[in-house]
């Protein structure tokens, strides 16, 4: 017997700066994801008991990440002690990978309540810290891909040639992210999302309820000023002819934050008398090119379609990861999306990208939007290091 798994709830921290004075700088991870947790449950009066696992995003483990941060932030939030969790690493779609495992279970039948979602502390444990001086490859990788990896930030560059997409194009659609995620801060919309976090200091607690990274009036001009940020002699010499145009502006930005989702069988939201806000209809997850790295939210969004006998049209909002501005626009104009169903309330740039996090938080975002626009079907997307991507549909109920 299938069963239908379905979202009661989801909800985020605000998303905050990782310079100096940050929101959360001087917060561990476990107790900022402690805290999500903890309001997740008490504002749908669950049993912290009933719950049968707890699936937790993170990429970075090492450091104050490395010991289970899930398991670690459950108990942190006085919950009981026999509800167990495991950290799920699939590099940006970590936790949007804990909302695929999540809905496996309840679909299997295995778990009845599970909580999917991510955390990253990128100011306290920085990316790439668990690799540093290692090489991660390993001579049999390299003897299949001799012309050896690049970052993401190359790889954009690479994505935006391939797709003619213009320094002027990717600078429009990042001051047009800060834009549309202004408004809808403006219009009361992330209120909906956002859990407020506390923040001990030597002056008191400090409650934070607002994103940090959203900056209001970002123009195409004062973007146009930023050098690009992965142009070198040695990269002009290995990728002959290519123009770099990624900059610190039309990338996402680096970030803290949590996020988590409370995911059940439709049976038991039934019977606990709780009424779902969606339901899990499809996923998907493929890989792609690994130089490329970038582009394969492209072909998960084409199987995931294909899977339920949709077409793009069909879809009322779409999350498309914005780890740079290349990502969604190659996206668009492969698949043909309507632009204004495209991240309609911003996204990573505007709203930054704590990496083990982001999964959940533009579902969480996808899921608040679709119940104001009315919608129905709702499609996210997320490109993985290592050429991967995972792409979610749901239907709001």
């Amino acid at each position: 017997m299938t069963h239908s798994a379905v979202i009661v709830d989801a909800v985020r921290s605000p998303m905050g700066r990782t310079k100096a004075g940050g929101a959360f700088v001087d917060l561990h991870p476990v107790d900022l994801l402690s805290q999500v947790l903890k309001q997740l449950i008490a504002r749908n009066d669950v049993d912290p008991g009933s719950v049968d696992d707890v699936m937790i995003g993170c990429v970075s483990q090492v450091g104050e990440q490395a010991s289970t941060p899930g398991r670690l932030a459950w108990l942190a939030a006085g919950f009981p002690q026999h509800v167990p969790s495991t950290t799920i690493e699939r590099k940006c779609g970590s936790s949007q990978q804990a909302i695929h495992f999540a809905a496996q279970a309840i679909m299997a039948g295995v778990n009845e309540i599970v909580v999917a979602g991510g955390v990253e502390s990128m100011s306290r444990v920085p990316m790439g810290s668990s690799r540093i001086g290692r090489d991660p490859y390993g001579a049999l990788y390299h003897a299949r891909y001799p012309e050896g990896m690049v970052g993401q930030g190359v790889s954009a560059d690479l994505v935006a040639q391939k797709w003619a997409l213009t320094r002027e194009a990717l600078d429009a659609y990042s001051a047009q992210s800060h834009c549309r995620a202004d408004a809808a801060r403006a219009a009361g919309q992330f209120a909906r999302e956002i859990v407020p976090i506390e923040v001990p200091g030597p002056e008191g607690v400090r409650r934070v309820n607002l994103d940090e990274t959203i900056r209001a009036g970002t123009t195409v001009e004062r973007l146009a000023g930023l050098a690009p940020s992965f142009e070198s002699a040695e990269l002009a010499e290995r990728f002959p002819g290519i123009r770099w145009n990624v900059t610190a502006g039309n990338a996402s930005q680096i970030s803290d934050g949590a996020s988590a989702l409370l995911i059940m069988s439709e049976q038991k939201a039934a019977q606990l008398g709780l009424k779902p806000r969606a339901r899990i209809v499809a996923f998907d997850v493929c890989g792609d090119d690994p130089l490329m790295m970038l582009t394969a939210p492209i072909p998960a969004t084409q199987r995931l379609l294909k899977k339920r006998g949709l077409t793009i049209d069909d879809i009322s909002h779409f999350e498309v990861n914005e780890a740079f501005a290349a990502v969604p626009l190659a996206w668009q104009k492969s698949l043909g999306a309507d632009a204004a169903r495209l991240n309609p309330a911003g996204g990573a740039i505007a709203l930054g990208h704590p990496l083990g996090a982001s999964g959940a938080r533009l579902m969480t975002t996808m899921l608040n939007a679709l119940e104001v626009s009315g919608g129905r079907y709702g499609l996210q997307t997320m490109c993985e290091a290592g050429g991967m991507a995972n792409a979610t549909l749901i239907e709001r109920l």
